[in-house]
């Protein structure tokens, strides 16, 4: 405790040998992060200038990406911080912060996902009404209440924590998850129910809803004819793809907190990994070579000779 300044500072304990390999920690997440910087913007870029990708399937990808350069920018310039530094610490307040942005932009992908899986489902199912369905108006509605709805759900266990008495300053963690609730003197029953009412909310019901959608399109696809079903593989398999990875994430974010202590420091930082690195670097290849649009768009740009 700084009784100076009145700032709670806690010690990011989860770092393995940091002063033995500080620059090669450094090096490969610099590249990490410059990778999906990169990557995940020059698709976001394609889609802004190419007049033909101005559909929502399109703009649903690019706020897909939008929300991984946001996820990657609230761990990563930190994490990088803290590996050139003699002590790996972070303000109480910074952390909540940290922890904020870390679960409204990773719950927000689960709706983004949901508002994918309507679109594809209205775009096959029903391709005669596709146009008057998902307008403009719709696409904006779809996009305030992905990033919104989850703002507003995390911002309670967040306000909550910042009022709660700590008895541990030493975080198990390279980052602010849903470890912070373990630095608690004692375990708040609101938060514990308020956060199943959150998981329900914003990542089963939108898995349940995307299952149900994309049953529903594979049993329409089954039906039609073999055009149909091409269309359906090619637009609804990155789709897929992105939400098993994504899904892979929340459960490593969910197990790191509840299995912390049967794991070496040296796993339990693996796990944590994880849950940075796989997803955010994912989701730009997955599109940028299975969606066929923005393909020809990547080939362009990277390759303008063969298409003189």
């Amino acid at each position: 405790m700084d009784d100076e300044a009145n700032v709670t500072y806690i010690t990011l304990g989860g770092h393995v040998e940091v002063n033995k390999y500080r620059y090669v920690y450094f090096f490969i997440m610099f590249i990490v992060y410059t990778l999906i910087i990169c990557s995940n913007s020059i698709i976001v870029y394609l889609i802004w200038v190419h007049q033909n990708l101005h559909e929502p399937m399109y703009i649903f990808i690019a706020a897909l990406l939008l929300n991984s350069v946001v996820y990657s920018t609230n761990i990563y310039p930190k994490l990088l911080i803290d590996f050139l530094s003699e002590k790996q610490i972070i303000s109480y307040s910074a952390c909540l912060f940290q922890f904020y942005i870390f679960y409204t932009f990773a719950s927000s992908e689960f709706l983004l996902l949901s508002a994918m899986a309507y679109d594809r489902y209205v775009s096959i199912c029903k391709p005669l009404q596709y146009h008057n369905i998902m307008r403009k108006t719709a696409v904006s509605v779809f996009l305030l209440f992905a990033w919104l709805l989850p703002a507003c759900h995390i911002a309670v266990p967040t306000i909550l924590s910042s009022k709660a008495k700590l008895c541990d300053l030493t975080l198990k963690g390279i980052f602010c998850n849903n470890s912070i609730y373990k630095l608690q003197c004692v375990t708040s029953r609101v938060i514990t129910i308020y956060g199943v009412v959150s998981l329900v909310d914003l990542s089963i019901l939108p898995m349940l809803f995307i299952i149900f959608t994309y049953i529903k399109i594979f049993i329409v696809t089954y039906r039609s004819c073999r055009e149909v079903r091409k269309k359906a593989a090619e637009t609804c398999l990155p789709h897929l793809l992105v939400l098993i990875s994504f899904s892979i994430l929340c459960a490593y974010d969910i197990s790191i907190a509840r299995v912390e202590s049967n794991f070496s420091k040296t796993a339990h930082l693996i796990m944590m990994l994880q849950t940075i690195l796989y997803h955010s670097l994912f989701n730009p290849l997955i599109y940028g070579l299975k969606m066929k649009e923005i393909s020809k768009h990547l080939k362009r740009l990277f390759c303008p000779a063969k298409f003189i």
